[in-house]
């Protein structure tokens, strides 16, 4: 897992006040416990830290099964629409008083607010440079739209806002930003309010994707029988996320999708997302996205004969075309006589001829191939740039590392971006400087970290179409 925004209970101070967190937590009915080395959860969770694989995280304390309820959540302790409407008269009022704007959530409940992090890392926070660093057009548009839609949210929200008498730095767009994030990155479903919740403590556990029947293309000769499993999601029997709300006994609860040995991270799925939209919704990414869609400019005729939306024309993460994407393209490569009498064959999902497969793979590496050699940066540049960036802590100050960084790599050093980016603020002490430059760093880095990975899959489909074509030309 790639910067998900989460503290690190590195110190003692942090860890005192995970206790203080969860004795807070334990006064509305969350079931924790407290032992000698760890900070618990119920019976068989502790809260631990996890470098690299996501930072502070929830640990199995003994073995846990498959399908074992991990943690319940009491409705009085979730942060609901109606719960703070009853709580604070002035912003039910406020609110009455705009009915256009969504009810928004905040709490008197310090000692939770005070764990959630300091900033995060989703594209609304994105500015111009991390933006243009995703390099791939529908990823910058995808990041534009949801600033442009931060944006008018809080000029929405601002009258209300002033209404309820928030101090100046709680009207900012940055605060905003900060809100926004909280609310998309742990806002949970519950049935009664569309809204949805905050689940205090249930927000401990990191992201695992779902991984329903993966699937395995090791052999060519298993191409079509395989493409038709895929893309169809109807072969999904089991919930694609670990919780739910349940009237039963009144809670949020969450429940492990596989077996946990003692010390080993207990993961949730919150659901099936892409990396940009991880990105997106929550401010990280995953290395390793068994749900990761990497789209490729298509022809207006390709996408006019297609039946099928043009978010199911994709490639996967192991380079293999979608079985939509191969079905457009082998009716494509037909000739337009030949269509209607043999377009079944194509929406099926089969192979039309040896040519016409031949063809179509041809197309899509060469596609691919035109595609990387546009790109700014190859993804070798990609992969130094992480490494260069990583290293950024060994320097004294940003200046020595942007000037060594811009002898190796030009076009986004040029022009002295990144400095401007980071310095650019005016009336910024040296600590908010630094703490502005770490964000945006942070930033630059993920973005760099999707372009590299959208990079990766696409040469995997071009060595993917070459054995693909070796193997039909050698039958």
């Amino acid at each position: 897992m790639v910067g998900n925004g989460k503290m690190n209970p590195s110190s003692e101070a942090e860890e005192e006040g995970v206790k203080s967190l969860l004795k807070w937590a334990a006064k509305y009915g969350i079931e924790v416990s407290e032992s000698c080395s760890s900070l618990g959860l119920g019976h068989c969770l502790g809260v631990s830290c996890f470098p690299g694989a996501g930072g502070r995280g929830v640990a199995a304390l003994r073995p846990i099964s498959k399908g074992e309820l991990l943690l319940k959540v009491p409705k009085s302790a979730l942060i609901t629409t109606d719960f703070l409407l009853s709580r604070d008269e002035t912003l039910s009022l406020a609110l009455k008083a705009h009915p256009s704007l969504s009810s928004t959530k905040a709490s008197p409940w310090h000692p939770y607010f005070l764990h959630l992090p300091r900033s995060y890392s989703i594209l609304a926070a994105f500015g111009e440079l991390e933006t243009q660093a995703l390099q791939v057009d529908y990823a910058i548009w995808a990041a534009q739209k949801a600033v442009t839609k931060a944006k008018y949210e809080w000029e929405q929200a601002f009258t209300l806002m002033k209404e309820l008498k928030l101090k100046p730095p709680l009207l900012t767009f940055r605060a905003w930003i900060w809100a926004t994030g909280t609310i998309s990155s742990r806002t949970l479903h519950i049935p009664w309010d569309e809204a949805g919740c905050l689940c205090p403590v249930g927000d401990f556990f990191n992201y695992a994707a779902p991984t329903e029947d993966p699937d395995s293309f090791e052999n060519v000769e298993n191409w079509q029988n395989e493409h038709a499993k895929d893309d169809l999601d109807i072969h999904h029997s089991q919930r694609l996320t670990d919780g739910g709300y349940e009237e039963d006994v009144a809670a949020y609860c969450f429940y492990a999708k596989k077996n946990y040995n003692v010390g080993e991270q207990v993961l949730l799925s919150y659901g099936t997302y892409t990396n940009l939209e991880l990105l997106e919704y929550y401010g990280f990414l995953l290395e390793d996205n068994p749900n990761e869609k990497v789209f490729i400019p298509l022809d207006l005729d390709m996408h006019s004969l297609s039946c099928w939306p043009k978010e199911s024309l994709y490639i996967h993460q192991n380079g293999r075309p979608s079985f939509a994407l191969m079905c457009a393209l082998r009716l494509w490569a037909t000739p337009p006589r030949q269509r209607k009498s043999i377009g079944h064959l194509a929406y099926s999902g089969c192979p039309i001829s040896k040519g016409n497969e031949i063809y179509v793979m041809k197309w899509i590496g060469k596609k691919c191939d035109a595609l990387l050699k546009e790109m700014p940066t190859s993804v070798e540049e990609d992969k130094s740039l992480v490494h260069l960036i990583d290293k950024m802590v060994e320097y004294e100050n940003l200046r020595e590392w942007v000037k060594e960084a811009s002898a190796v790599f030009g076009g986004e050093f040029g022009d002295n971006n990144i400095l401007k980016a980071a310095y650019g603020v005016e009336g910024d002490n040296e600590l908010t400087s630094l703490v502005r430059t770490k964000m945006l760093i942070d930033r630059w880095k993920l973005a760099v970290q999707w372009r590299l990975m959208y990079k990766t899959v696409v040469a995997r489909c071009i060595s993917y179409c070459t054995d693909i074509i070796n193997s039909l030309s050698t039958q």
